[in-house]
């Protein structure tokens, strides 16, 4: 049991200190490109330029705040169940997935806190060469982290690593999800 809340500190824990991260950005981007040109890093590239959205990833769904919302809780409370299910921090293989809840974690809070204080998500990085749609870091981190789950679940581990999540009492797997 000490394992199981341990998995849940260390996902507290990573899970604030990133939002943390994200808010800061929001914030500064906030203060320093409201009502003003965009910042050029790399001129025709990429610049920092401040939008606020209103919509989910690349402006769609405009106006769901209650709908995101929704999802956003649905994401929390299913990373909240797969950190208390998986084995503890001893157990090497699961570190990748621990960090990519973590990561998802972070950017699903982070982008939830904006609807909920401000009504809209505030993004302020924008790749102009390929006229990308303008995002923010808790969009870096959802979007990285779902990607490396995507290759992670596809390559890494095998359906026998997953058994810890199953909701159906295995024999075989002790509660680490060793095999014994």
């Amino acid at each position: 049991m000490k394992d199981k809340f341990g998995n849940l500190a260390v996902w507290g824990i990573g899970s604030i200190l990133l939002l943390w991260f994200d808010q800061y950005t929001k914030l500064a981007a906030t203060i320093s490109l409201k009502g003003k040109s965009p910042y050029v890093i790399m001129d025709g590239v990429f610049e920092l330029l401040y939008s606020e959205n209103r919509g989910a990833a690349f402006g769609i769904l405009q106006g769901r705040q209650g709908f995101f919302f929704v999802i956003a809780l649905l994401v929390l409370a299913a990373a909240g169940f797969m950190m208390y299910r998986m084995p503890s921090w001893k157990n090497a293989r699961y570190h990748a997935l621990k960090i990519c809840l973590i990561f998802i974690t972070a950017g699903a809070i982070g982008n939830m806190a904006d609807r909920i204080s401000l009504g809209y998500v505030v993004d302020f990085l924008y790749f102009s060469l390929i006229d990308f749609p303008i995002f923010n870091v808790a969009d870096i981190y959802v979007t990285t982290a779902t990607a490396a789950l995507l290759i992670l679940f596809g390559f890494y581990y095998k359906d026998s690593d997953l058994e810890v999540f199953s909701l159906k009492k295995k024999s075989g797997r002790n509660e680490k999800g060793e095999k014994h």
